[in-house]
């Protein structure tokens, strides 16, 4: 699990700064499916005997939630959007199309994770799900 959040995450912070062709759809959509493979490898790594689709859709209802959250600008959020992290965990404006990004990141990390799964490290015990 360690080895793939290793993998994914400068493949999703290279998202937020590339600058190719459609750098704006890589910057401001795609960006969403790493974020959620992301999240469900964290959760993975903290609870690895929780079975992959709960928590694909934990992540996927939290992810939900934030993009939501993006529609209230009191200053306490405002101040921890102001930075780089703080606005790429919690995002800054709501966006009604990130939604299927969210889903398709949320249905590969769910892939991942039963692959994870399916293939353990030795001493380590495979979840179901």
């Amino acid at each position: 699990t360690l080895l793939s959040i290793l993998i994914i995450t400068p493949i999703g912070f290279y998202s937020k700064f590339y600058a190719g062709p459609a750098a704006s759809w890589v910057n401001d959509s795609l960006g969403g499916v790493f974020y959620e493979v992301f999240w469900c490898l964290v959760a993975f790594l903290f609870f690895p005997n929780s079975k992959p689709g709960k928590i694909a859709i934990v992540v996927l209802t939290i992810t939900c939630l934030l993009e939501f959250l993006q529609l209230w600008h009191p200053p306490f959020l405002q101040a921890i959007r102001s930075n780089f992290i703080g606005v790429t965990i919690l995002g800054d404006s709501f966006t009604g199309s990130d939604f299927p990004y969210y889903f398709v990141g949320s249905g590969i990390g769910w892939v991942w994770l039963r692959w994870i799964a399916a293939n353990p490290c030795k001493g380590s015990k495979p979840s179901q799900g």
